[in-house]
C-alpha cells in the first residue's frame, strides 16, 4: 500500500468518521434516556436537505448547519411527544420517523438536485499542514476539529453533572426516577432534543462538507451504522470516537481502492461497512444488557 493511499484512507477515515459520531453522540444520549430511535437516518436525511437548501440559498455554510440542527431537533421532538406522551411503540414510531425523514427530505432538496456549494471551509494547523501529505492529514472543518471536543463534552453531562446523574436514573428505571421528585418526561424530551440537535449536524456534515452537493437517500444508511456504533461504544461517548473512526476507516478504505482500480468487486468493498456493522451486533449484542439502560428492554416494545 503506497503512501498516498495510506494518506488518502486517513484523511478519509477521519471526514467520514465526523457524521458517525455526531450521530452516535446523539442516539447514545437519547439511549441513555431510556429511548431508542430507529428513526435516526430520517433526521440525519432532514439534517442533511436542511443544511444543504439555506446553504444554497444564503450562501453562508454556517447557517446552513444552524438550521439543519434546528430542523433535526425540531423532527426529533415529534417522535419525543410520540412516545413519552403518547405511548407510542418506540420500533414503530422510530421507523415511521424514518419514512417521513425520507420523504421531506427528497421535497426540501428536490430544486438543488445536482447543485453545488462551496461547503465548510476547510482550516489548517497553523505551521503543520503546508503542503503534501500535512495538507491531507492536517486541514479539516471546523466539525471534524469540534468531533472529540464534544464526545469529551457529552462525557462530562453525562457522567459528572446532575442533569447526567438524573438522565442516567430516568433510564434505568423512570418510576423510581418520578418517586425521587424528578420528571422523566422532561429528561426524555431534552435528551431527544438533544439527540435530533446532534443528528441534524451530523447529516449537515454528509452534505455541506463532505459531499458538498445533494442526492437523496444520500447517508447511504449511516443512521443505522450509528445505532450499531452506540452498542459498539457500550453507551460510552468516548468510547464512540474509536468506534466511528473503525467505521468511517472501513468506509474510506472501500472508497480508496475502488478509487485505485483494486480487482475486487465494488459490490462487495461496498458491503463492508455493513458486514462490520453486522459483525459488531453480533460480538457485542449478547452482552448488551449488562452494559444497556435498563429501561431500554423495557419500553422498547412498549411493554412498561
Amino acid at each position: 500500500m503506497n503512501t498516498a493511499l495510506i494518506v488518502g484512507v486517513v484523511a478519509s477515515s477521519i471526514l467520514s468518521a465526523t457524521s458517525l459520531l455526531y450521530a452516535t453522540l446523539g442516539e447514545l444520549v437519547g439511549e441513555r434516556a431510556g429511548i431508542v430511535n430507529l428513526g435516526l437516518e430520517g433526521i440525519l436525511l432532514i439534517g442533511a436537505a436542511t443544511g444543504f437548501a439555506v446553504s444554497a440559498l444564503t450562501g453562508d455554510p454556517y447557517i446552513g448547519l444552524i438550521a439543519a440542527a434546528v430542523a433535526g431537533a425540531a423532527v426529533n421532538l415529534i417522535f419525543a411527544y410520540l412516545v413519552v406522551e403518547r405511548r407510542a411503540n418506540q420500533l414503530a414510531a422510530g421507523l415511521c420517523l424514518m419514512f417521513f425523514g425520507l420523504g421531506l427530505s427528497a421535497l426540501i432538496g428536490r430544486p438543488f438536485i445536482g447543485a453545488l456549494i462551496g461547503g465548510l471551509p476547510r482550516l489548517p494547523l497553523p505551521g503543520l499542514a503546508a503542503n503534501g501529505a500535512g495538507a491531507r492529514l492536517l486541514s479539516y472543518d471546523i466539525l471534524v476539529y469540534l468531533a472529540t471536543p464534544t464526545a469529551g463534552l457529552i462525557w462530562w453531562l453525562l457522567f459528572r453533572t446532575r442533569w447526567g446523574l438524573v438522565l442516567r436514573a430516568v433510564g434505568e428505571n423512570p418510576a423510581s426516577a418520578y418517586a425521587a421528585g424528578y420528571r422523566p418526561a422532561s429528561l426524555q424530551y431534552q435528551a431527544l432534543a438533544l439527540a435530533g440537535f446532534m443528528g441534524g449536524i451530523a447529516g449537515a456534515h454528509i452534505s455541506i462538507a463532505l459531499t458538498r452537493t445533494w442526492a437523496e437517500g444520500m447517508t447511504g444508511g449511516r443512521g443505522f451504522i450509528a445505532i450499531a456504533l452506540v452498542i459498539f461504544a457500550r453507551w460510552n461517548p468516548l468510547l464512540a470516537i474509536a468506534g466511528a473512526l473503525l467505521f468511517g476507516g472501513a468506509e474510506a478504505l472501500q472508497l480508496q481502492l475502488q478509487a485505485a482500480g483494486a480487482d475486487v468487486s465494488p459490490f462487495l468493498m461496498n458491503m463492508v461497512p455493513y458486514l462490520l456493522t453486522l459483525l459488531v451486533l453480533v460480538v457485542w449484542g449478547w452482552n448488551r444488557q449488562s452494559v444497556a439502560p435498563a429501561a431500554l428492554g423495557r419500553t422498547f416494545f412498549g411493554v412498561e
